[in-house]
């Protein structure tokens, strides 16, 4: 162990020299990156088309509240079938007419108020929808470049693992070393090809993912982008005014306000008018009948569904105080885990692996030349799988931090036409 310390301290001196040249490369182009993914994903997300159709009926909505009532045509026949001078049609009175309710009170604007506030909610839905798609797609590419980097590591150490079995067999060939060297030796090989195994399983889990919220399938990701990493430094804080949550809550209190209007509006009665022409078969003359009709408030004013209106209101303004501490606290908190998480991969992906990795070769040098042992080596390399796996776990934590910070700082558009 003191040998292997002793070479990791070695390596960290050439480990600033040698850091840039220390992280994996994808020597190939990336097929898809994270922007074409999104595109791809928008294109046949159900949750996009669900939010576009709630524009449509909020839309139609719209143009529903803001129609006038229907006249209504009505036709009487009087003083028919009786007996004596009222037998057959004789003296019947026919009448004839339109009836047009008006509506008092400012119930069509009214109407129109709350559909409009309903259609800006459907389309910060849109946004919304559009908003978590983004972060999950961005979870599920940043998912599969993990799986494939961690596939790649677990491949890599199993020729680690296969090469140290070989310098063993010749150790023991050559009765440098215990039988004992190779099994241990093998038993490593035998741990790094299952754990191959089940990275490659994982890996094929996240792209099959991926490739479900895309509508298409992908091998080859971009993995600069997995590795890249923000300039250490002060972030400039980010506020919940203007995100998605805040407007969303806004949206609710506005809905919630032109409710109250309405139900002030329903109190008044309406009122109908009327204007008919009347037959009358016994003399043969017509008449006009003119009528008006209002409604008596007697058991229902309305006073209730006002009641009920502001308590709706006062409910919907509390939650928006709600959401906008919620919204804050998950942004502080989403902010802290992204410099957290950047910090540690810049250490994992740095020095730190750089060191491992020089100190692993020092070690596979000096046990196939006889001046480390086994165990030593052994150490070496579990020490720099783990700086490894440590160095992708790291990376991964900072883009889903990133993501999640991202998805709670979105933006709401300025104009609601612009989310249509």
């Amino acid at each position: 162990m003191k040998r292997v310390m002793a070479a990791v301290l070695a390596a960290t001196a050439c480990a600033a020299i040698s850091s840039a040249q220390a992280q994996d490369t994808e020597a190939a182009a990336p097929s898809l990156t994270l922007d074409e993914a999104l595109a791809a994903a928008g294109a046949v997300s159900p949750a996009i088309e669900a939010s576009r159709s709630g524009i449509k009926a909020a839309e139609a909505q719209r143009a529903v509240a803001g129609l006038r009532p229907n006249p209504s045509l009505d036709a009487m026949t009087e003083n028919v079938a009786g007996t004596g001078m009222y037998r057959g049609l004789r003296s019947s009175e026919t009448t004839v007419g339109l009836s047009l309710p008006l509506e008092l009170g400012g119930k069509r604007s009214a109407r129109v108020a709350v559909a409009e506030a309903q259609l800006d909610r459907a389309s910060l839905d849109a946004a919304i929808a559009q908003a978590d798609l983004r972060l999950r797609v961005t979870q599920a590419y940043n998912d599969a470049v993990a799986g494939q980097r961690r596939a790649a590591t677990a491949r890599e150490q199993v020729g680690i693992a296969a090469e140290v079995l070989r310098a063993a067999r010749v150790r023991v060939a050559a009765g440098r070393a215990s039988p004992l060297e190779e099994q241990r030796a093998d038993v490593a090989r035998l741990n790094a090809e299952g754990a191959a195994e089940r990275a490659e399983r994982s890996a094929q889990v996240a792209l099959g993912n991926l490739a479900r919220l895309i509508g298409r399938g992908a091998s080859t990701l971009d993995a600069a982008w997995f590795a890249r990493i923000e300039g250490a430094g002060p972030r400039l804080p980010v506020r919940s005014e203007g995100s998605l949550a805040a407007a969303a809550a806004q949206a609710d209190l506005t809905t919630a306000t032109a409710q109250v209007r309405l139900a002030r509006s329903q109190r008044i009665p309406d009122v109908t008018v009327s204007a008919s022409a009347r037959r009358l078969e016994a003399t043969n003359d017509t008449a006009a009948v003119f009528g008006v009709s209002v409604p008596l408030p007697l058991f229902n004013n309305g006073r209730a569904a006002v009641d009920l209106a502001s308590a709706q209101r006062s409910q919907a303004d509390a939650q928006r105080r709600v959401a906008l501490l919620d919204a804050e606290q998950a942004i502080a908190s989403a902010e802290a885990d992204v410099a957290n998480a950047a910090t540690t991969a810049r250490n994992a992906t740095g020095p730190t692996l750089a060191a491992a990795q020089e100190a692993a070769r020092i070690a596979r040098i000096g046990y196939r030349e006889g001046k480390f042992g086994q165990l030593d080596l052994l150490e070496a390399e579990r020490t720099l799988a783990d700086t490894r796996a440590a160095a992708i776990d790291a990376l991964a934590a900072y883009h889903d931090a990133q993501a999640r910070l991202e998805r709670l700082a979105a933006p709401a558009p300025t104009d609601a036409k612009d989310a249509r």
